[in-house]
């Protein structure tokens, strides 16, 4: 063959041979003997720089083992607490695949701009820290060299870099390997064209046999996890590790950690065989000597399983005082036991989605007469179309998401005709008196683009009013809490009997997470007089309720629960289902509160709020001197967009 091909002749060499290497079967070498040979961990990207030791997080040998060509896995699920190895893990496959085992290799992050972090902090670190792969990948200042942000070019693949929200990355190109990074942070549907897992999974069709998917991910919810379904469907694989006493093989439980009250640096295991309590030191020991088991029969024999928590995370990085300390921490605070869950033991919260008693919901009713309370200092709305009305909630919001409800408006008309339009329009451009004096107007707006009868008239309707007081919204499934307002992105519209195409902006709202939210807030008790007399504060997040609301509108706010419903493989999953007739006081009360997230409240400091305080002092001072002054020369109220302006130099 040499002689055939090798003689010299330009290109024939080079030919002869990708032609051997394409015959070549894939290499006997594990991933993780390859990142123990081959990978260095750049300053940039670790905490612990230097050559890769897989001996560090034993318990993922199994994992990238079972990613390695000669292992017939098909299909790798990895549930786990936060900061245990599952990305750098993830990273030691991408660079194996690049220099053992080359083809297309699709890495999917929740967004597409998590997938350029990873590759600016993760990707390119591993390829500079690496000879093998810098000789692979021509640096992306060469001409010509298939190196960009999203996309490494190598000799007999490509690595593509994206986002689970954007259809047409998932759809780019075929791929025998497909990473799928932070799988609960995904879109239920993504530009509805279906589950994005689904989509890039597809993706690995023609591959057959040789295909290789990874999906890894902390848990969020029960029932809405993504991760913890495809667990359960899988061998469910735990890290056994053995007793010093005893040598009994266990996999470590939350339970079994124990430490004396108010004391978490007496924290110790108990081993579950002879009851002896096992200290932290004892750790590098155990988990060197353990060995992964499955604890179920998956549905494919090709489809594995893992599950660690963060009681395996080695010594120097996540201690079990770390885990006892933040645990006591987080007690009597739903939403720090939820981040302690799943971040700390990588198992799902149990969400309660039983909808609040309205009753007492409507007797708790407070009186604030006409004005916005002193604690409200920014104004949201939501907007929900129905086929012969447009019902929008005004909410006032404060720190710590202190929110009330400012007032309800139904303005009564046909959407398809544009008298309630325009009445919407001139709504924009009212404003609120609040305690201080001052006059507030609406912040941002959010409208839902409906179920279809009525989009085209919103997507028109957003585009008139401007981006920068008004957004359309669409509702989706998922259950990111990082970030559960996406977008924008653009859609045509359709305006006088022309098509403007991308002449709206959408952006997409995971509904799921702001009505959990809401019903978590409207769970908090209000403290009494007697306690709010002595310095006791209302509880973060707390929903006041104005006593202008009706029954009718108080049963609409709480007008859905979540139920668990069986999916087409068997599974259980938690829906948001509407138990009576109406709900747009949930639906209004969930767009207000993705505007004031679009706002950026969930991130003010408080430097920002009390800057926001100071400007409604001069507004309400300015707005003083205007009614002193004669007749003739008084001013007029702040009018919104003059009040957004102060906003934005307040922020």
């Amino acid at each position: 063959m040499a002689s055939t091909f090798d003689d010299g002749r330009d290109g024939l060499a080079e030919i002869a041979r990708a032609w051997r290497q394409g015959l070549a079967p894939d290499p006997a070498l594990t991933v993780s003997a390859w990142a123990d040979r081959y990978r260095f961990l750049s300053s940039r990207a670790s905490s612990e720089a230097g050559r890769y030791r897989t001996d560090r997080t034993p318990y993922m040998r199994g994992v990238m083992d079972a990613l390695s060509p000669g292992s017939p896995v098909r299909r790798v699920v990895f549930m786990k607490a936060a900061q245990v190895g599952a990305t750098e893990a993830g990273n030691n496959w991408i660079g194996y695949c690049i220099h053992q085992a080359p083809g297309p290799f699709l890495a999917v992050q929740p967004t597409a701009e998590l997938a350029k972090r990873l590759s600016q902090q993760r990707i390119e670190p591993l390829i500079e820290e690496s000879p093998e792969l810098r000789s692979l990948i021509l640096p992306s200042r060469s001409r010509d060299s298939g190196n960009t942000v999203l996309a490494k070019k190598f000799a007999g693949g490509q690595l593509v870099l994206t986002g689970a929200n954007s259809a047409v990355g998932l759809r780019s190109m075929p791929a025998r390997y497909v990473f799928l990074d932070e799988v609960d942070a995904y879109v239920g549907d993504v530009d509805g064209e279906g589950n994005p897992i689904a989509l890039a999974i597809a993706r690995t069709r023609t591959f057959g046999h040789r295909a290789k998917v990874f999906l890894a991910s902390t848990p969020t919810i029960k029932g809405l996890s993504q991760i913890e379904r495809e667990f359960e469907a899988s061998d469910q694989r735990r890290f056994f590790v053995p007793c010093p006493h005893c040598r009994h093989l266990q996999w470590l439980r939350f339970e079994r950690l124990r430490w004396e009250a108010c004391q978490p640096s007496t924290a110790a295991y108990c081993c579950e065989g002879c009851d002896q309590p096992i200290a932290e030191h004892h750790k590098t020991a155990m988990l060197s000597a353990g060995e992964w088991r499955a604890t179920a029969v998956a549905a494919d024999p090709q489809c594995v399983g893992f599950h660690i928590s963060g009681l395996y995370s080695p010594v120097g990085w996540l201690s079990w005082t770390d885990i006892a300390r933040e645990w006591e921490a987080a007690q009597g605070d739903d939403a720090a036991l939820k981040a302690a869950k799943n971040t700390l033991l990588g198992e799902t919260w149990q969400e309660r989605g039983e909808a609040p008693d309205w009753q007492r919901l409507y007797e708790r009713r407070e009186e604030f007469g006409p004005l916005v309370p002193a604690f409200g200092l920014i104004l949201t709305a939501g907007a929900d179309v129905q086929h012969d009305r447009i019902e929008v909630d005004v909410w006032a919001w404060g720190r710590k998401l202190r929110s009330v409800l400012v007032e309800h408006i139904v303005l009564e008309g046909d959407t398809s005709r544009p008298e309630v339009w325009k009445a919407l329009t001139a709504l924009l451009g009212r404003t609120w008196r609040h305690q201080s004096g001052a006059r507030l107007g609406i912040a941002r707006l959010a409208i839902d683009s409906g179920d279809g009868r009525s989009t085209a008239a919103v997507y028109a309707w957003a585009r008139r009013s401007g981006a920068g007081q008004v957004i359309a919204i669409k509702g989706v499934d998922g259950f990111d809490r990082s970030t559960p307002v996406d977008g924008p992105t653009y859609v045509d519209v359709s305006e006088r009997g022309r098509n403007i195409r991308r002449g709206a902006k959408l952006w997409k709202v995971s509904v799921a997470v702001f009505k959990s939210e809401t019903y978590r807030f409207l769970r908090l008790d209000r403290p009494t007089d007697e306690e709010l007399a002595t310095g006791v504060h209302v509880p973060d997040g707390y929903v006041h309720l104005p006593k202008t609301v009706t029954a009718e509108w108080v049963k609409q706010l709480v007008g859905e629960q979540l139920v668990t419903v069986r999916d087409r493989r068997g599974f259980s999953k938690l829906e948001w289902r509407q138990m009576r007739e109406r709900n747009e006081a949930l639906d209004c009360r969930v767009y207000a509160r993705a505007a004031a997230w679009l706002l950026g409240i969930d991130r003010f400091t408080d430097e920002k709020f009390e800057r926001l305080e100071a400007g409604l002092r001069t507004a309400a001072e300015e707005e003083a001197r205007s009614v002193a002054r004669p007749k003739h020369s008084a001013t007029t109220p702040v009018a919104p967009s003059e009040w957004l302006g102060q906003r934005d130099a307040w922020l």
